[in-house]
């Protein structure tokens, strides 16, 4: 069973569960997932390789939507951020009867180029030993990755006191491929969706919006200006907004 982290439990408030992307954990959600527990129950999840969810031999789309699967009860609302989001869209073509509105932040169901291994090597080339505080990991860290937003949110993974990566390193850079990618899923999900995107994000483009369409006929598509790809924490704000007036 994955790690979840519960904002809300009243059972008469309607469920949302969020799924972070690569890299992350429900931590980085605490703060919408909060807030928004004013209306919903909400629950943000570590995925698995992530946080503190068990480790396992695969990062298959099927296998984390499996997972998404047992964390939910039907007809919950789903946001899924980046590879969360992937995963989420399998979990919604796979078992419809399981979503009632789907959020997909800053993705698209189609295969990227651009892997994310450099990031893997950058965090194995932390000496752990050395590190006493978070600052001693951002300096060795700050030569590998210079951009200090990406520095900051891969440091939201490391336990400075257990001096280790709440990341299972080895398995993410083995199933890289298929992070990047994305299966091939029958079926279609007819329920209301929002593909939600960073308006200085080019993961999600106007190429893909037909493809998109033939797997979730309802979808609607909206952009957050001023943001990337991690939108959701770059406008925290404006994406809380966007999840209100679309979920509710």
């Amino acid at each position: 069973m994955l790690n979840t982290v519960i904002s809300e439990t009243n059972p008469t408030l309607p469920p949302v569960l969020i799924a972070h992307g690569l890299y992350g954990s429900a931590r980085n959600w605490g703060a919408i997932a909060k807030r928004m527990s004013d209306t919903y129950r909400v629950t943000a999840v570590d995925m698995r390789n992530h946080g503190e969810s068990p480790r396992a031999e695969t990062q298959s789309y099927a296998d984390m939507a499996g997972d998404l699967a047992d964390a939910i009860p039907d007809r919950s609302h789903i946001v899924g951020h980046s590879m969360g989001g992937k995963a989420a869209m399998v979990l919604a073509l796979s078992h419809p009867e399981k979503i009632n509105h789907l959020v997909v932040a800053d993705i698209a169901p189609v295969a990227y180029s651009h892997t994310q291994v450099h990031l893997i090597d950058a965090m194995r080339q932390i000496d752990l030993s050395r590190i006493e505080t978070r600052g001693d990991a951002d300096r060795q860290l700050k030569p590998l990755v210079t951009d200090d937003g990406v520095r900051a949110f891969l440091l939201q993974s490391l336990d400075v006191k257990g001096r280790r990566w709440r990341l299972n390193l080895d398995v993410l850079a083995q199933e890289m491929e298929d992070i990047i990618g994305f299966p091939k899923v029958t079926g279609q999900f007819d329920g209301p969706t929002l593909f939600l995107s960073g308006g200085d994000s080019d993961y999600v483009r106007p190429e893909h919006r037909d493809h998109i369409k033939t797997m979730f006929p309802k979808a609607k598509f909206a952009k957050i200006p001023g943001a990337g790809h991690w939108l959701h924490a770059e406008k925290p704000r404006e994406f809380e907004a966007a999840l209100r007036a679309f979920l509710g």
